[in-house]
């Protein structure tokens, strides 16, 4: 059957809208940080609802610690705050907004992890948290992992591994409840639908300050977690940049500047700033 030049101009065009949609959702490749930036922008995955670290406002502005550090990389890569895209990025999709080139990197409270690196490479750390638990401030019964006994209900997020550390080293008839925020984990907490929520401790505290009288955080930190930098996997010599702007921040002061500003209110005290691995 022959097919008439009109019907083949619109086939191409349909196939030319479908490349050009696929691109535009950033579902190709991983993208090289340097190279957006030698164009003037960068588009950063960031958490949306961490109070201290990662949090658009109601203004659509965006404030935190990791939101600093992602603007301090930024500078040193020669792109201005002004000229930075912040993506949401749920802990179960910041591996993959990174592999098809939705980002150019990810500062999310984002552990550095053996299973993470076949997937990603990361810059740093920036930042060394410790696991904890999150509480109604009336409750006495929790007090750290070892108290979660008596199937009690505790919340982490999906593609995360607090929730399963517990389980596996402390409480092994706890019940685990999963969801894809922490700030539905909190609010579970909040109405009694959990009996804590458990993550990194410096998120907990943003969430205590944001909720005070009402939340608390118990119990002693029973981890480390080293935050980085996600980045596309190979891509040494953007991850290199990215280590010596980390390095410098700690250096010149704007680390802790940086800290103080945002999670200083929480009353997590400021701990001695991290040595950059160069994973």
């Amino acid at each position: 059957m022959k097919i008439n030049h009109s019907i083949r101009v619109g086939i191409g065009v349909m196939a030319l809208a479908v490349v050009a949609s696929a691109s535009a959702c950033g579902g190709g490749e991983p993208r090289s940080a340097l190279r957006s930036a030698s164009e003037g922008t960068l588009t950063v995955g960031i958490k949306y609802d961490q109070p201290g670290l990662g949090l658009r406002n109601p203004d659509r502005s965006f404030t935190g610690f990791d939101v600093e550090v992602a603007e301090y990389v930024a500078g040193k890569l020669g792109v201005a705050p002004e000229n930075i895209t912040f993506k949401e990025s749920p802990s179960a999709q910041r591996e993959t907004l990174i592999q098809n080139g939705e980002v150019d990197f990810v500062a999310a409270t984002y552990t550095i992890s053996d299973a993470r690196k076949d997937k990603v490479d990361f810059a740093g750390p920036y930042f060394i948290a410790g696991q904890s638990l999150l509480v109604q401030s009336d409750n006495t019964e929790i007090t750290g992992p070892d108290s979660l006994n008596d199937a009690k209900k505790l919340c982490s997020v999906t593609g995360s591994t607090p929730a399963q550390t517990v389980k596996d080293n402390y409480a092994q008839d706890v019940q685990l409840q999963e969801f894809d925020t922490y700030s539905a984990c909190v609010e579970a907490l909040r109405n009694g639908a959990v009996d804590a929520v458990t993550t990194d401790d410096i998120i907990l505290a943003g969430y205590a300050v944001r909720y005070p009288g009402e939340l608390k955080v118990v119990g002693q930190p029973f981890t480390q977690e080293p935050y980085g930098i996600g980045l596309a996997k190979g891509d040494d010599e953007t991850r290199s940049k990215i280590n010596d702007a980390i390095d410098e921040m700690i250096k010149d002061g704007s680390w802790e500047r940086a800290f103080n500003d945002t999670v200083g209110a929480s009353g997590y005290p400021i701990p001695a700033p991290p040595t950059v691995d160069r994973y």
